[in-house]
């Protein structure tokens, strides 16, 4: 597995985060919440669904153009929501086994995964404050 990095909001700090973990990814430095984003394949789609968290899949293409809109709507929801959510982003392209067996017909689209179920779908591109608000709803009950 390869790892990714993350800056630390609260510290500025630069973390190396493991696809697979157990827990959340915190800074090495101050202990915040950092967020968590990997890419997966159809080697470790299942894996990468595995967490204490919700998990947001987001199937996208690089070629689509309301997919770019959104990656950074994604990336952001996974800032706001740190500690609270990971993202786990898919190439439709690179693991379409992946894609058909989710049935992913069209993308963007956004799937999330409580105990490595699908409880919500979105499917085209929402405003980052639509987007925001959607995962906010679906990922609040959990953390009351």
């Amino acid at each position: 597995m390869t790892s990714t990095t993350a800056t630390c909001s609260a510290c500025g700090t630069r973390n190396r985060i493991t696809p697979v973990t157990s827990g959340t990814p915190q800074c090495a430095r101050c202990k915040a919440a950092l967020p968590w984003i990997v890419e997966a394949t159809d080697a470790d789609f299942d894996d990468h669904v595995v967490a204490s968290v919700p998990v947001l899949v987001d199937f996208w293409a690089p070629w689509c153009g309301p997919c770019r809109q959104v990656g950074p709507a994604v990336i952001n929801a996974a800032t706001d929501l740190a500690g609270h959510l990971k993202v786990v982003k898919v190439d439709v392209d690179q693991a379409p086994p992946v894609a058909a067996r989710h049935h992913i017909q069209g993308i963007p689209a956004l799937v999330l995964f409580r105990d490595q179920q699908p409880i919500a779908r979105q499917v085209g591109a929402l405003p980052a404050h639509a987007l925001v608000g959607w995962l906010r709803s679906q990922v609040a009950p959990i953390d009351s």
